[in-house]
């Protein structure tokens, strides 16, 4: 009797975990309407690419996470009148864990490519490059002679951020190199650089200037650059596969800042804060 009586309240017990569990699941439609009872916006980024992403030293807290992505997300946080987290993590990270619903959005400087497209939504462009060089290589000073075409880097070291474009531009179009070595972020793709620890970092050719102008020593290679898929343009926002009602809201407020000029102005004045601080 004993034995029946435990067993008895034992699924009493289930079923009420399972219906609290279903309720749970049943209260909100989709993820925008859980983010906005939930009055908190979680945003992760890989915080080390100037001017999208950065960290001023001198700041504390969220606080020090600047730039113009950071801009755009508590652009973002406002619009839908929640507050903002940010999460720091490794640029392979912030793919995972947007793509399994760990935080809401990833914004960290996210060119399209269709394999991301399959692991996750993406917004609508909010910054494009048509009127910048586009991506490169950085070297050394004295090597920027060296590697004017593809064929010239068969004998170097390349560094290559994990899981971003120029990844994909390396392997597709480089026909052979001496070794190609993964880094986290571009912020170590170029220290190896500048350590002589590679020859070539694959880069955003703008974010590399950035990084020379502020570090003697290293500089663009001069006569190269990859061949863009122009299709892929655009800088956007990824959210888990499948919440169609937020990438609509995301996207209607992509919209205002690119119309409004916004974002640009941000870009802008961001470069120009990360080269004081010597990014």
């Amino acid at each position: 009797m004993k034995k029946l009586t435990a067993l008895f309240l034992s699924l009493v017990m289930l079923l009420a975990m399972t219906a609290c569990s279903s309720e749970n699941k049943a209260e909100y439609a989709n993820r925008l309407e859980e983010i906005k009872a939930r009055g908190v916006l979680t945003v992760t980024t890989e915080p080390y690419f100037a001017p999208n992403e950065f960290i001023d030293p001198a700041k504390e807290g969220d606080e020090k996470y600047v730039g113009a992505d950071i801009e755009l997300a508590n652009y973002i946080a406002d619009k839908l009148g929640v507050d903002l987290q940010i999460v720091p993590l490794e640029f392979t990270a912030v793919l995972s864990s947007v793509s399994e619903g760990k935080y809401d959005l990833a914004i960290s400087a996210l060119a399209y490519k269709p394999d991301r497209a399959e692991a996750m939504n993406l917004s609508k462009g909010y910054y494009f490059d048509e009127d910048t060089e586009g991506y490169g290589m950085l070297c050394r000073t004295e090597d920027v002679d060296k590697y004017p075409t593809a064929v010239d880097m068969k004998d170097a070291v390349i560094v290559v951020q994990a899981g971003s474009l120029q990844q994909d531009y390396v392997l597709d179009q480089i026909p052979e190199c001496k070794e190609i070595k993964y880094v986290s972020s571009m912020t170590d793709a170029f220290l190896m650089v500048q350590e002589d620890k590679a020859d070539l970092a694959a880069c955003f050719i703008g974010n590399g200037r950035l990084y020379s102008d502020a570090n003697p020593g290293v500089n663009i290679v001069n006569g190269f650059k990859f061949i863009e898929n122009k299709e892929w343009g655009g800088t956007r926002i990824g959210m888990k596969k499948g919440e169609d009602e937020l990438t609509d809201a995301i996207n209607a407020i992509i919209d205002e800042v690119v119309s409004s000029g916004v974002y640009a102005q941000w870009y802008d004045q961001y470069a120009a804060y990360a080269a004081t601080l010597g990014l």
